[in-house]
């Protein structure tokens, strides 16, 4: 279930706000129109991952977030260059730690 769209913080936004189950999920969405730069999920870097975790970290600090047992980084990566347009759901993308797997 989608929770809330574009929230802006002061150094940083997430994209989406996510509930799975009881599971929290901050939800980073990636669009590239051809892989001349790689996929859209390989421009999820390392540094976009700290800010994602920044806001994350910023919003639990500002609000009084829904129920939850556990939190998780997904990324949606569209590679729309691709015939079809390739649309992935990746679960646990990374961890506030750093890249998973």
């Amino acid at each position: 279930m989608i929770l809330a769209r574009n929230l802006h913080f002061r150094h940083s936004e997430l994209d989406l706000l996510g509930l799975d189950g009881k599971t929290l999920c901050f939800i980073e969405v990636r669009l590239r129109s051809s892989s001349a730069f790689g996929s859209a999920e390989e421009s999820v870097s390392l540094r976009k991952q700290r800010r994602i975790v920044r806001a994350a970290r910023e919003f639990l600090a500002r609000t009084r977030p829904p129920r939850h047992d556990a939190m998780r980084f997904d990324v949606i990566a569209i590679d729309a260059g691709t015939d079809p347009p390739r649309v992935r759901l990746i679960r646990g993308a990374f961890t506030a730690d750093g890249p998973c797997g």
